[in-house]
């Protein structure tokens, strides 16, 4: 997030030629562009205890913790209107979470789960009205993610907690566009909530057995460059 505040302060002194609405203007016959988007992220799951959790006693607490990541993602903005767009950002995510486990008396162990996404996010726009050099918009969509680092068919896992490859998220978010002579600034926040069970549960595992479904969750912040 830091990263993203010191290119929007760097960005800020430079004075655009163009306000929101000229910038409309020009633009108005051009259907799409295209950008860059660079981002922070921090993720975790939603846990749902398993029936071997209630009735076993080796595990005592199991509880999820979030951990950071960063996505890179490349624009392509269809134009629907003055108001509503379509966006499509196919990213690379690196994304990292981890589950506590409280073993019987002063006993503690977490289980590290780093994960390399390609997501294919597909999402509606909806702008404001121009002010001056910038805009307010809304999204909301779904997130299709395909995990490389899925470790569901690994053999030797008996102290790992497996997920499955795929998975599909509703996203909702917010942002502001920034505009400039060549290009447009826009600082993005926005929430996914996985809508699939990726645990690719063992009850042959102990840290696997006393889990049931594990839900992801997720939390962006996005600058897009685009043009």
């Amino acid at each position: 997030m830091t990263f993203g505040v010191l290119l929007i302060g760097a960005a800020m002194p430079a004075k655009a030629q163009l306000n929101a609405e000229a910038f409309d203007l020009k633009y108005a016959k051009k259907p799409y562009h295209f950008g860059i988007a660079l981002g922070y992220n921090t993720s975790t799951f939603k846990v749902e205890h398993d029936q071997e959790f209630l009735d076993g006693d080796s595990i005592r607490v199991v509880t999820p913790a979030s951990g950071p990541g960063f996505n890179l993602g490349i624009v392509s903005n269809l134009r629907m209107g003055n108001h509503f767009d379509l966006r499509f950002i196919p990213s690379l995510v690196f994304a990292e979470k981890s589950i506590n486990y409280d073993i019987l008396v002063n006993d503690f162990d977490t289980k590290l789960i780093e994960s390399i996404y390609l997501q294919f996010p597909l999402s509606i726009k909806y702008k404001s009205d121009p002010y001056k050099d910038f805009r307010m918009y809304v999204i909301g969509g779904a997130n299709y993610s395909y995990d490389l680092a899925s470790n569901a068919k690994a053999r030797n896992a008996e102290d790992q907690v497996k997920v499955l490859r795929h998975d599909v998220a509703a996203e909702v978010g917010v942002g502001m566009e920034f505009y400039f002579p060549y290009f447009i600034l826009s600082p993005e926040i926005k929430v996914s909530h996985g809508l699939r069970n990726v645990h690719a549960r063992d009850p042959d595992l102990i840290f696997s057995g006393v889990l049931g479904r594990l839900r992801q969750r997720a939390i962006m912040f996005t600058i897009h460059f685009e043009g």
